[in-house]
């Protein structure tokens, strides 16, 4: 996805004076950099993709709300009556066999048929978790009603507040999210696929045997990603900002970059330890993707991870992009300040530590 053609290092020879080493790290950089955006396709996987996931999700989520859940109903009773219009689709039918019909064809994910003082509730088992919302609906309203035809005043009323700021809308809760996943994809692919193309052309040979110190060729790797890292947040926070999204940063929102900045070297460390063992560009490829595109299914980048089964959310907190796509949120959205970004930075930082060890006692510098 990422490849980085071959940089320019001064001082080849050994007859010659070496350099200053900072100055060959920046060399090496500025090598890289102008061959990553010279490839096209790096900057497609890089921005665009994640973008289109960006686009897609906020325009769908943020119009979420004109969008109400049906319900059919069959007479016109007290029930009926009250049911809330502002928040649900009602449907009516003629009869029971009519809504019933409905409810089975997929139409409506439940009915509610009223007759007199019965009153019955007809749902689909294709669409439990839509019909399980709209019971709990019916079955308020007729609590309501119960309670109303006694007589009798409510013992107990309920007050329901949102939390955040009413304003805020899905983007919110998107963003962090996809931008981790975006930032990761970026740092494994990249490191990955540089290594595996700097092996195949001989160039990590020449790099060893230049006068350049080897940590003059990591860092500018790791250079480059916290680079692109940093343009990647700007462009993704800038887009969302735009009125289609509405975007809201809120309180220490700043707190957000140098965990963006940890995040990238876990994720880096991935893409050394793939690149450490993949022999081919293609092998780089299917590894990077077999780790990172489940990584973010897991780690409820696309959908709440806190709805699924109770070991599926455990084995999530062991995964990076859990703790970055946690931190992010907490900082860009819930407000919160040092406190959030504390423990998933000494997580990320641990996992990038680990797995950069283990790549260490992999690597090789020629293909065996």
């Amino acid at each position: 996805m990422t490849t980085v053609q071959e940089p320019a290092l001064a001082g080849r020879t050994r007859g010659t004076a070496s350099p200053d080493p900072w100055r060959q790290l920046l060399t090496l950089a500025r090598a890289m950099l102008r061959g990553f955006f010279r490839d096209r396709t790096a900057l497609f996987f890089t921005f665009f993709f994640p973008l289109m996931f960006l686009v897609i999700f906020g325009l769908i989520f943020n119009s979420a709300g004109a969008s109400k859940p049906k319900l059919g109903v069959v007479g016109s009773g007290p029930i009926v009556a009250n049911l809330p219009k502002d928040a649900l689709d009602l449907q009516p039918y003629p009869d029971e066999a009519a809504a019933v019909a409905a409810v089975r064809a997929g139409d409506v994910p439940a009915a509610v048929i009223e007759t007199g003082n019965q009153v019955s509730l007809r749902f689909a088992a294709s669409d439990q978790v839509r019909a399980s919302q709209l019971a709990a609906v019916v079955n308020s309203v007729v609590d309501h009603s119960n309670v109303a035809a006694s007589g009798r005043p409510a013992t107990y009323v309920l007050e329901r507040q949102q939390v955040e700021d009413a304003s805020l809308k899905a983007i919110q809760f998107i963003t962090p999210g996809i931008l981790s996943w975006g930032v990761a994809t970026s740092a494994a692919f990249g490191a990955a696929l540089t290594l595996v193309a700097w092996r195949r052309t001989q160039l990590l040979r020449r790099l060893r045997l230049s006068p350049a110190p080897v940590w003059t060729v990591v860092g500018a790797r790791v250079g480059v990603s916290l680079v692109t890292a940093l343009v990647q947040a700007a462009v993704f926070v800038g887009i969302a900002l735009t009125p289609p999204f509405g975007l809201k940063l809120t309180g220490q929102w700043y707190l957000g970059v140098p965990l963006l900045l940890v995040g990238t070297l876990a994720f880096l460390s991935i893409g050394l330890f793939v690149g450490a063992i993949a022999k081919t560009d293609e092998a780089a490829s299917a590894m990077a993707n077999f780790i990172v595109l489940p990584m973010a299914f897991l780690s409820g980048t696309f959908f709440d991870i806190d709805a699924a089964p109770s070991w599926l959310r455990a084995v999530s907190k062991v995964l990076p992009l859990r703790w970055m796509n946690d931190g992010m949120l907490d900082l860009l959205v819930r407000g919160k300040g040092v406190g959030a970004l504390v423990l998933p930075s000494l997580v990320l930082l641990g996992f990038a530590a680990v797995v950069t060890f283990i790549a260490t006692r992999l690597f090789t510098w020629d293909d065996v």
